[in-house]
């Protein structure tokens, strides 16, 4: 024991207070209980969840903080308490304060906004504000995709249905909370985005997706995030998984999630958190004794149980049961203490906790945070169709005329001064409650009618046009004669759906109005419509017989006024919809041209830094390697190869939203990058970019063929062989015939000190007769570059040049056959070479990488597998010796993986590189 926690404090040689500290339990109240007194006292939990229930103002919330904190350190606990809160924004915040807690859009309300930096500071605002009342561990970000986003419950709390853009608003939410100080959960692993309410015996949603479909999509955001290394934890959802290769009653009690695909395949080293075990189903079937041991055996560090005190008591009593029945050792709860201490070192300190900055701190941001609120809603209002140009509505409408606003019975938002004034429940559904139903509110506070949550909506607005604005709700009852009449005395209707998908009621009340208008104004009645949908977009998205649509993505005080503001003309909206959303409407949007300008250094050198470094952000752990290019990479400034740049850039702020490099060498010319910003996609930059680089490859002197992917600089070899966001499509749309790619890839040993070359290797090729040497300058290579000019394309010939000439740090290896014939060259580079700034791939923060590059092997001859592996070999040997942790294979063509493979390298990269001849080019690219 000693030994196995030598570098713990000696208290958690009792079980009891490491016990203690892998669970994070809830109560319901708004001061600290005999019940949550007892369990930080005498059974030393060390992580309290706080909900809706336990909070009513900042004020009161710090206070409590307070109390509890100073509850665990008179009672010795080493560390302070981990204070977890649900602060996602939109319709889900725990903690509500007009006076000093601000409103922000939910996730995909902020990606509507189109503005990943705004997310940062929405982010670190919202953090800022929750660590002043003593909080420092906020639930969230959301990673989840919604795969199938018409119908899940997760609605607008994920950012969309594309994982690009979820990783990318998600990476620049977490950063935002990390860099207030707050510890990080990203959430619902493997996935809440694509859930079956059908398909179980049990009272729980379903996955369906193999673990091949979840890779693809659904498993990107969280992929991506953990190779930040910034996310502290993982919060494990409680769904099934049913396909081939899993059956899974509960995700987060099953090893093959837990251990297997969060540690194991996706490399998650932080606190993993299970989903509340006070679920019913879990209760039925399992028991929380029970439970509570198989969450900690499939691998979660922390157990979560929401409020319930004998059935927290009940899970105590089966971890210790666990432990005296050795189903579990004491190893893995130490594995799962260090990772919770770890967290919590990394968030608080007895410092910190016992003197929350509190309301002073409050005081002060809150003007700034409250601009910031301001300016988020405006930017996420989006407005899809206007096609009758109704808005603003003080143009289209006569101050007399009379607007009618018809509003759905909702449950009002935790955000909201009304759901601190309602205090019972009262369900106005006539038919008993879905299981999806079930599921999408539990755990949550009340289910209430919300007849008055839009009142002050129509209050402000009548306010803000200066006219009559008459109101009234509906319901499953469907249109009414009071609807009808007052259809009837209206101008302008304007219809508000909550999740319309959903609520099928809300769906065809919308349609059955519409009609009506329809009729009336073929009759010559002016009757406008106006639909607004303040939660999911997808309601009427895609119907275009609603010609006026706007969304809001959530329905706070914050967003109805921002609303007015968009209805009144007082803003101009910009959002855009989210994920594929946005790219159904890319008929229209390609009919955009962009400016193209030529890159300048001076100019725009930082903008493309900026660029590349959002890509790195957004792209998956297998093309990192981004992160290591810089402008720089992409000017070779080689007096052999002719090279041009082009960028689409805001001129007014100099951001980059687009950059194409191009190069032209011996009648060949290449597109070596065409890189658009994430938040820019689908707008046409990219077709514009690469209309430009066409049209000046083509027109080149002597051109004879027009190649998508490049050696060197290697930064964009091409398409990458695992795509599937509809790349290729694009670049076939774009002219390209895609039927014949040379398939590339770079290769690693990623640890040289316990590789070791494979038995038999070095006598194979003695026996051969190859023989290796070094070469280094341009006075020697002769018969190199001869051999080069043979077997390769013009941009390698110019690597190797390049290569020969930096006599210090690179060299060719040679593999001469009997006779002294060369067979076979690959560039060596030690660690920090001239040639690794053109190859980001080669160069590493963390690690010495040497590199082995664009092995060029004579396939006609018959010891070619040999020489490759030689090759290989010696340059692994010179990368040891140049003291380098790690090697990396640049440049491999396809005939060579398997050879390669067999001598220990791993598959980093895989791409295609694409040739076309310049005659057959489609002439389409030009036009448009």
């Amino acid at each position: 024991m000693a030994k196995l926690n030598g570098d713990l404090d000696p208290l958690f040689q009792d079980l009891d207070w490491a016990i203690g500290q892998m669970l994070i339990m809830g109560w319901d109240g708004t001061e600290v209980t005999p019940q949550i007194r007892n369990l930080i006292q005498d059974h030393h939990i060390g992580s309290i969840l706080l909900t809706a229930k336990n909070l009513k103002s900042a004020q009161q919330t710090a206070k409590l903080v307070q109390e509890l904190q100073a509850l665990a350190h008179q009672s010795g606990h080493p560390q302070p308490l981990l204070i977890a809160l649900d602060q996602e924004n939109g319709g889900v915040n725990s903690l509500y304060d007009e006076d000093y807690i601000c409103q922000f859009p939910s996730a995909m309300g902020q990606a509507a906004a189109g503005n990943a930096d705004l997310a940062y500071k929405v982010a670190k605002a919202t953090a800022t504000e929750v660590s002043a009342v003593g909080v420092n561990l906020i639930l969230g970000p959301v990673l989840d995709v919604l795969t199938n986003a018409r119908y899940q419950p997760l609605g607008v709390r994920a950012t969309s249905d594309d994982p690009q853009e979820v990783s990318q608003y998600g990476i620049a939410a977490m950063n935002g909370y990390k860099d207030a100080g707050v510890a990080t959960c990203g959430k619902h692993f493997p996935s809440y985005g694509n859930l079956d309410f059908l398909g179980s015996s049990l009272d729980i949603p379903i996955i369906t997706q193999t673990l091949e479909e979840l890779s693809l999509s659904a498993l990107v955001p969280f992929r991506n995030a953990i190779s930040t290394g910034k996310l502290d934890a993982m919060f494990v959802g409680g769904c099934g998984i049913t396909n081939p290769s899993m059956n899974v009653n509960h995700a987060c009690l099953s090893d093959q999630v837990v251990d297997d695909l969060l540690r194991n395949e996706l490399g998650f080293t932080g606190v993993a958190i299970s989903e509340c075990l006070e679920m019913e189903a879990l209760r039925n079937e399992i028991g929380v004794k029970t439970g509570t041991v198989m969450a900690v055996e499939a691998g979660c560090d922390l157990v979560l149980l929401c409020r319930a005190y004998d059935v927290q008591l009940e899970a105590i009593s089966g971890l210790k049961l666990g432990v005296e029945n050795e189903l579990l050792t004491k190893e893995r709860i130490y594995t799962s203490l260090k990772r919770v201490l770890r967290m919590k070192s990394s968030c608080t300190s007895w410092t910190k906790a016992l003197n929350p900055a509190g309301i002073s701190l409050l005081s002060k941001i809150h003007p700034s945070h409250h601009a910031l609120s301001l300016k988020a809603y405006d930017d996420s209002i989006t407005v899809i169709r206007d096609n009758e140009k109704l808005l603003p509505l003080n143009v289209s409408m006569h101050q007399e005329e009379e607007l009618l606003l018809l509003t759905p019975l909702v449950k009002p938002l935790p955000a909201s001064s009304m759901t601190k004034s309602i205090l019972e429940y009262k369900n106005r559904s006539d038919t008993a409650p879905s299981m999806h139903d079930k599921w999408i509110h539990r755990d949550r506070g009340v289910i209430m009618s919300g007849e008055g949550v839009f009142r002050e909506l129509g209050r402000s607005l009548a306010r803000a046009r200066h006219g009559k604005l008459l109101h009234t709700s509906y319901t499953a009852n469907g249109v009414r004669p009071v609807h009808e009449n007052l259809i009837h005395r209206a101008s302008c209707i304007i219809i508000v759906t909550a999740d319309a998908n959903r609520n099928l009621y809300q769906a065809g009340f919308t349609k059955h109005v519409s009609m009506m208008c329809s009729m009336l104004r073929a009759t010559g009645q002016k009757k406008s419509l106006v639909v607004v949908a303040v939660s999911s977009p997808y309601d009427f998205a895609m119907d275009k017989t609603i010609g006026t649509y706007i969304c809001t993505f959530d329905f706070t005080e914050m967003a109805m006024a921002a609303l007015v503001r968009t209805l009144c003309g007082h803003i101009k909206p910009h959002g855009s919809l989210p994920g594929t959303l946005r790219k159904s409407r890319k008929v229209v949007k390609s009919r955009q041209h962009w400016l193209v300008e030529a890159y300048e250094r001076a100019r725009d050198a930082k903008g493309l830094n900026d660029l590349l470094q959002s890509l790195a952000r957004a792209s998956t752990p297998a093309h990192s390697f981004l992160k290591m290019a810089t402008s720089d990479s992409f000017e070779l400034f080689n007096p052999n190869i002719e090279e041009s740049h082009f960028v689409v850039r805001n001129s007014s702020t100099q951001a980059l939203y687009g950059f194409c490099a191009t190069y032209y060498l011996q009648g060949t010319g290449i597109i070596g990058a065409l890189f658009v910003d994430p938040t820019k996609r689908n707008l046409s930059i990219g077709r514009s970019l690469h209309r430009r680089a066409l049209r000046g490859l083509v027109q080149k002197r002597g051109a004879k063929k027009i190649q998508l992917g490049m050696t060197f600089p290697g930064v964009f070899f091409g398409i990458p062989a695992d795509e599937t966001g509809g790349l290729k499509q694009w670049f076939s749309n774009s002219g390209w015939d895609l039927q014949f790619p040379r398939r590339l890839a770079t290769m690693t040993i990623p640890d040289l000190s316990v590789w070791t070359a494979p038995e038999g290797l070095l006598q194979s090729i003695q026996r051969a007769n190859i023989s290796f040497d070094l070469i280094h300058g341009l006075d020697n290579s002769d018969s190199v570059l001869t051999h080069i000019a043979a077997h390769a394309n013009p941009e390698v010939y110019e690597l190797y040049r390049s290569a020969l000439q930096e006599v210090k740090t690179c060299g060719v290896v040679r593999a001469k056959s009997l006779g002294e014939i060369i067979i076979g060259t690959v560039i060596i580079c030690s660690p920090g070479s001239q040639l690794a700034s053109f190859i980001p791939s080669l160069q590493s923060a963390d690690q010495l990488v040497g590199g082995i590059v664009a092995p060029i092997v004579a396939h006609a001859t018959p010891q070619a597998n040999l020489a490759l592996q030689g090759l290989a070999l010696m340059g692994v040997r010179q990368n040891k010796a140049h003291k380098s942790g790690r090697s990396v294979l640049s440049w491999v063509q396809e005939e060579a993986f398997e050879s390669l493979l067999a001598m220990g390298f791993e598959m980093s990269e895989s791409f295609e590189e694409y040739t076309n001849s310049v005659d057959n080019v489609s002439p389409t690219v030009f036009l448009c």
